[in-house]
């Protein structure tokens, strides 16, 4: 019997030990409760102690969470709407803070951090015109909302991160409007492109048929010299040829003419006492 109560005491002083420490590892954070009271928030990672059934322990994720918001409109400098799609990244800052406002629930934690985000982007959204929010700024943008919702979400004990824009869009009938202009103004690129070759083209074209001109003119002029310097050596050659034997050349002359006249025609009507029968009435 007395070694039964021991083994219970003993029992009970192990339960009443292990309800009296608790751990805390790197990737939380932990309030110590009195009687539904905060009284220590500071833990560092490892064993820690408590009274139990005075203390009570609540832990919460301290790695960094992301808030995915849905994409918004928001309007620019010049009354345009865009689209725009964000997301946050965060972690608890102030454990103790964060439990007492959004009583610790992450989704309401991204509840209010998202109204705030949504704040800021409206206020500098509107300062800005389409082309600084695509081209040129999202860099400043994004400092600038860090910094401005930084000190926002400290009193929700919240730490911000990181804040990145993904994407800008127009909305459908505003982006076929800008997609029409596009179109047009390639068009109107293109059609000067096409003006321009078919200029160039002409331009080459009328230079190409004036060097043919040119190039065929100098040929005939040079074909024409040739000639005539050729027609000059053979009238020279024959000249020479009949003054070296005149009766001889004028026989040869005379055997081509047959040759040519009854190649032609086997029929001839001629006086034949006339000339060119001279050398058919000759006998030597």
């Amino acid at each position: 019997m007395t070694q039964n109560k021991i083994l219970i005491g003993l029992a009970a002083l192990l339960l009443l030990g292990m309800m009296s420490v608790f751990t805390v590892t790197q990737t939380e954070k932990a309030l110590k409760f009195r009687l539904g009271e905060i009284v220590k928030s500071d833990y560092t990672p490892g064993l820690h102690f408590k009274w139990p059934f005075i203390n009570n322990v609540k832990k919460f994720d301290a790695r960094i969470q992301t808030m995915d918001s849905k994409p918004e409109r928001f309007l620019t400098a010049e009354k345009k709407n865009v689209i725009v799609d964000s997301f946050v990244k965060w972690r608890i800052g102030n454990v103790a803070t964060f439990y007492t406002v959004v009583a610790g629930d992450i989704d309401q934690a991204n509840l209010r951090l998202d109204q705030i985000i949504k704040d800021a982007f409206r206020g500098e959204f509107g300062k800005r015109n389409i082309k600084q929010l695509v081209s040129t700024d999202r860099q400043a943008i994004r400092e600038i909302l860090i910094n401005k919702s930084k000190f926002i979400a400290a009193n929700l004990g919240m730490e911000i991160i990181d804040v990145q824009v993904m994407r800008i869009d127009l909305p459908p009938e505003v982006s076929n409007s800008v997609y029409r202009r596009m179109e047009a103004e390639r068009e109107r690129v293109a059609r000067e492109f096409r003006s321009e070759g078919a200029e160039a083209a002409e331009r080459i074209r009328a230079d190409a048929d004036r060097q043919r001109v040119v190039m065929l003119a100098n040929a005939f002029r040079d074909a024409e010299k040739l000639r005539g310097e050729g027609d000059a050596i053979s009238a020279d050659i024959y000249a020479k040829a009949y003054g070296a034997d005149t009766e001889f050349f004028t026989f040869y002359r005379s055997l081509n003419a047959y040759k040519t006249t009854f190649s032609n025609s086997s029929m001839i009507v001629l006086d034949p006492d006339s000339d060119f029968f001279q050398y058919f009435k000759k006998q030597k």
